[in-house]
């Protein structure tokens, strides 16, 4: 039997030692907390960090939610959920950096549990993290898939060429014909190792977000820019925008489910802007970021 007080106290320790590591990374602005109900059943914690040092707006959510049937983009996915009770757990987040040149990135754990009288319950994990860069460092990407390769490693050898697949898969615009950014991991309805592995491989999934992300952030994080450099990153946060909004399963699920508006869409940037029919300039790095980064390739030649 699936041990959920165990995945909620690890989903709430993950939330506290990200949000340390990245106030001490920013240096200047700290977590607000805002802890809510949910009338149907459940509830959260998120924290907001805004106009600090290095985070222009960051949210690192937790939740705990609970219903007694399941939306209409769950049992569409999975029809044999249909019925039954259900508990969903997750932390989630999203960092927009202020500089051009520190991508932002997200991360998501969850676990998910349907139950009902007399009947096996259905469970499983899901998460990952994903990395959206507006300027080209290929150092920064190797270091990111390189971390994500070693937190797969222990469950198998294939496991990392899968679950990288599939992020690519997932976090790619169809109307835009390009991915959301370069990638990472994205796994969904785990189960089939039982639970303890799954639940250890969510675990480090989970633990590998900030040796990922925080030393390309302390690389880029002082890099000069201007106005142009600037502008592009705004233009570049609408496709975040339009994903999130168009196709993130999450999102659907949260708002179908009539979960808590401001949580589910903590995500979106604090600015951004759209262009018409805007191309760059041929041989800048923003036209390297299009031709290379945003195409699925093998990062780490393997």
């Amino acid at each position: 039997m699936p041990d959920i007080t165990a995945v909620k106290e690890y989903l709430m320790q993950l939330q506290d030692r990200i949000c340390a590591a990245l106030e001490e990374e920013d240096g200047k602005a700290r977590f607000i907390e805002d802890n809510w109900d949910r009338a149907e059943g459940g509830g959260g914690r998120t924290r907001i960090l805004s106009e600090g040092a290095v985070i222009e707006k960051g949210g690192v959510a937790f939740s705990h939610v609970m219903g007694e049937s399941m939306p209409a983009s769950a049992t569409a996915h999975r029809p044999e959920l249909e019925g039954r009770s259900w508990q969903a757990m997750g932390v989630s987040l999203v960092i927009h950096p202020l500089n051009p040149h520190v991508p932002t990135s997200h991360a998501n754990v969850r676990f998910f549990i349907a139950e009902k009288a007399g009947e096996e319950p259905v469970w499983w994990f899901g998460g990952g993290f994903d990395l959206t860069p507006y300027y080209p460092y290929r150092e920064d990407v190797l270091h990111w898939h390189e971390v994500a390769r070693a937190a797969c490693d222990p469950f198998g050898e294939t496991v990392y060429a899968k679950y990288k697949k599939w992020c690519d898969e997932y976090f790619y615009l169809k109307h835009r014909d390009e991915t959301r950014g370069v990638g990472g991991l994205f796994f969904d309805d785990l189960n089939d190792w039982g639970f303890e592995q799954s639940f250890a491989f969510m675990q480090s999934v989970g633990d590998s977000y900030i040796p990922a992300y925080r030393p390309i952030v302390n690389r880029r994080k002082d890099t000069p820019y201007g106005e142009d450099e600037r502008d592009f990153q705004l233009y570049r946060r609408g496709r975040y925008v339009e994903f999130n909004l168009v196709f993130d399963r999450g999102t659907l699920f949260g708002l179908q489910s009539g979960g808590r508006t401001e949580s589910i869409l903590m995500s979106l940037p604090p600015l951004v802007s759209w262009k018409y029919d805007w191309h760059p300039e041929p041989g800048t790095p923003e036209a390297e970021l299009y031709e290379t980064y945003l195409k699925p390739q093998n990062w780490l030649g393997l």
